[in-house]
């Protein structure tokens, strides 16, 4: 590949990955879902691509519906609950996030009600909600007829609607709110702890049998509060953990030396966390090792 076409691909770059991590939930499958997008760029002739744009996304976003059903059925055997794969966002890796609807679409609560979308469902809603595309030109990357990609997104919308949760957007509240919890967890408060919590609250963790891990939704103030003091109570050499953005949003995120450990996204609901989404699995905090700390205040505790 020239040193053009190849300039070309790298322009398009985080643009697919984004596209394919909302498809996917997954960075590691969203990079070589890029990869393969790459190498058939790589392997057509240019005269047949009038539009890099139109034909690199078309190529990443049907590769991501072929590869949702295969990853539907391997969740299917997936050891306990099934979490997003977490991103740091403040660097850009999913694109502008400068909205409140833009940091909760790539939000992990958000990824997880995608799931319940078929695959075309999923494509049609990301392009047009995520990317803007209209559907004529949604239409022609997914061979489907524009009134079936109306159609499609009409009944991904309505889902998305009924089930979507609802967040509190403040940013310095939700700080202010982390540190509490965090401090509370911490020092293994749990009186302190349940009153952040919503009375309906419920937790869940993704260890994908690699790690111990709770295989079922943890719900209500005590257990939850009983729970995670458990985890974060403890002290490790190196052990730090600090507030950042991920996702869009800001998340506990624990690790020893230079290796994450743990990912906490919290939902924050009327000032109380509503939902706590934990990952600990380490094949899920790869492509987050790899990641750069995006700018922004960090708040460091050191065990």
């Amino acid at each position: 590949m020239d040193a053009e076409d190849l300039a070309e691909f790298e322009r398009h770059r985080t643009r697919l990955f984004a596209l394919a991590y909302r498809m996917l939930g997954s960075a590691s499958e969203a990079e070589d879902a890029v990869q393969e997008t790459y190498l058939r760029w790589d392997g057509t002739a240019r005269g047949e691509i009038h539009s890099p744009e139109a034909w690199l996304t078309t190529i990443v976003v049907n590769l991501c519906r072929t590869w949702l059903d295969s990853a539907r059925a391997r969740r299917e055997t997936y050891v306990g609950p099934w979490v997003p794969e977490p991103v740091q966002t403040a660097g850009g890796a999913l694109g502008p996030l400068e909205s409140v609807e833009q940091r909760e679409m790539v939000s992990l609560a958000f990824l997880t009600l995608l799931e319940r979308l078929t695959p075309a469902e999923r494509a049609v809603f990301v392009l047009r909600e995520a990317f803007g595309y209209a559907h004529r030109e949604i239409a022609d990357m997914l061979a489907l007829s524009e009134s079936n990609s109306q159609q499609l997104y009409r009944r991904a919308s309505q889902r998305m609607r009924e089930e979507r949760p609802r967040f509190d957007s403040d940013p310095e509240r939700a700080r202010e709110l982390l540190e509490r919890f965090l401090a509370a967890a911490r020092s293994g408060d749990l009186a302190s702890l349940e009153r952040l919590f919503a009375a309906d609250i419920v937790s869940v963790a993704d260890g994908g049998g690699k790690v111990t891990a709770a295989r079922r939704p943890i719900e209500g103030r005590a257990r939850v509060a009983r729970y995670l003091v458990g985890l974060l109570a403890h002290d490790l050499p190196g052990l730090t953990i600090t507030v950042e953005e991920v996702n869009g949003a800001l998340a506990v995120v624990a690790r020893v030396g230079d290796a994450p450990l743990l990912v906490a996204a919290v939902d924050i609901a009327d000032g109380l966390v509503s939902a706590v989404r934990l990952v600990v699995n380490p094949d899920k905090m790869r492509f987050f090792t790899r990641m750069d700390r995006g700018p922004g205040p960090v708040t460091q505790h050191t065990a």
